[in-house]
């Protein structure tokens, strides 16, 4: 049979391939750079590993565990160390750590009386009922006030999307928190009765999902998939253009520098949507891509800065901060990378990753480097107490970094969904729609994996009865 064609070498394309093969289904992957991986990229250099996609995996889903497994890395995982549970916000010019307990957060300086009470009241909110769409702001600001939104919420969408809380949808962006008040009309009794309920699923909420990593980095896991294509992997070629057949797909590629052209018996897009939105398709049914051209990717760079231990005050025994806008700061918040995991930093020696850019300071991210280390060593100063010079710098720029799931942002996914009614055997995968995640990511992968496994059958039997009747 013909294969399947994935476009993106991305963790989701990745994945997809390595459980298609799995399956015994043929995949050929074609990526348009010059590596596989897509944002996760890890680094040694002097001592130093620097992560500048992700710094690490979180065991949301039973179909994390079971990749690693799979993909024989069960050996080289990294769980983080014990004592680098703390999570900081900042306020007061200062990182404060979260609570994590009921008594922590009634007895922490990081919220007001007024706040804490706010929480204590939140139970007793009416649910929104009117149908109407709002914004993580909107539903924060009415549920738990605006201080809880200022100095939690801000950071919280800081850290995972680089987004705007006033933009980003709280049922497309972050529907679990929706589901709660859909469901049991309050986030604290939600999350309570909904515990047993994800338990049963085999779940776990993403602030205490388990998260590790490699010995080699997050890498590991990408170079690991792309070993096993081997030939299956193209890289440096461009799908230029896809056709719809009687039988599956016609791809016109262009390989390094040569045009050609493939067959396929479908197609799995997992690349990014501004680039879907200029991919040119060919179906039976008209199909308007062009839409997906209007989807946000605020730019983002990571800056990773390593230092002596005795020039940074901050103990940084813990995962990282997250600093809302309203302290004034430039980084959008720092990861202890060398608290978290061993042999990220020299003996004696501290690795920071901070990032910079987002719907916050857009204009920020594509400084020179230079630039972007002097201004996060000025805040990491104020914030940890660094003084002294950087024994490592290293920055990559990301133009387009995370797609944004601003209010109205369902209607992409519906159009993604009547793209897939309307043109058989095209199916989309990715972060641009399944989640912003690693682990979003990689469930996607699994999933339209699965899809496909029931896909094929079906479309080889219809091959079948068109050779008959032409025989």
């Amino acid at each position: 049979m013909k294969s399947v064609a994935i476009i993106g070498a991305g963790i989701t394309g990745l994945t997809a391939a390595f459980y298609l093969k799995r399956k015994g289904i043929p995949v050929t992957v074609y990526e348009a750079s010059e590596r596989g991986g897509g944002v996760i990229q890890s680094l040694r250099q002097d001592g130093y590993l620097a992560e500048f996609g992700p710094n690490t995996l979180l065991e949301t889903s039973p179909k994390i565990t079971l990749l690693v497994r799979d993909a024989g890395l069960e050996s080289r995982r990294l769980n983080p160390d014990p004592r680098a549970e703390a999570r900081y916000v900042v306020r007061y010019k200062r990182p404060i750590a979260m609570p994590s307990s009921p008594l922590g957060f009634f007895t922490t300086s990081l919220f007001t009386a007024k706040a804490k009470f706010a929480v204590l009241r939140e139970p007793f909110v009416p649910a929104r009922r009117d149908g109407k769409e709002e914004s993580i702001a909107e539903f924060v600001q009415r549920r738990l006030g605006q201080e809880f939104l200022d100095h939690a919420i801000d950071a919280l969408v800081a850290g995972v999307y680089a987004g705007d809380p006033y933009k980003l949808s709280v049922l497309q962006a972050f529907p679990k928190l929706a589901q709660l008040e859909a469901r049991y009309g309050s986030l604290i009794k939600g999350q309570i009765l909904g515990a047993r309920e994800r338990k049963q699923r085999g779940e776990v909420a993403k602030d205490r999902a388990p998260k590790f990593s490699f010995d080699g980095g997050l890498q590991v896991l990408p170079d690991t998939l792309r070993e096993r294509l081997g030939d299956d992997l193209h890289l440096n070629t461009s799908v230029v253009k896809l056709t719809q057949t009687a039988d599956g797909w016609t791809l016109a590629l262009r390989e390094r520098g040569q045009d050609t052209q493939a067959e396929h018996s479908a197609v799995i897009y997992a690349g990014t949507a501004f680039k879907l939105a200029e991919l040119r398709v060919e179906t039976e049914a008209p199909l308007d891509f062009a839409p997906f051209s209007e989807i946000r990717y605020p730019p983002v760079a990571s800056v990773v800065l390593g230092f002596r231990r005795e020039d940074v005050a901050h103990p940084c025994a813990g995962f990282g901060m997250l600093i809302p806008r309203v302290e004034g700061f430039k980084i959008l918040g720092t990861i202890f990378s060398s608290s978290l995991f061993p042999n990220r930093a020299p003996a004696g020696h501290l690795t920071l990753t901070s990032y910079v850019g987002g719907e916050r300071y857009p204009e920020l991210a594509s400084l020179i480097p230079e630039k972007l280390f002097a201004l996060t060593c000025a805040d990491l100063r104020v914030l940890l107490g660094v003084r002294g010079k950087p024994t490592f710098q290293h920055s990559v720029f990301y133009p387009r970094a995370i797609p944004q799931y601003n209010v109205g942002f369902g209607r992409y996914r519906q159009l993604m969904t009547d793209i897939e009614t309307k043109a058989p055997g095209l199916f989309l995968a990715g972060h641009y729609r399944d989640g912003v995640s690693l682990s979003d990511s990689i469930v996607s992968g699994c999933n339209v994996a699965d899809r496909i496994e029931k896909y094929v059958p079906a479309a080889k039997q219809a091959e079948q009865n068109e050779i008959g009747k032409a025989a």
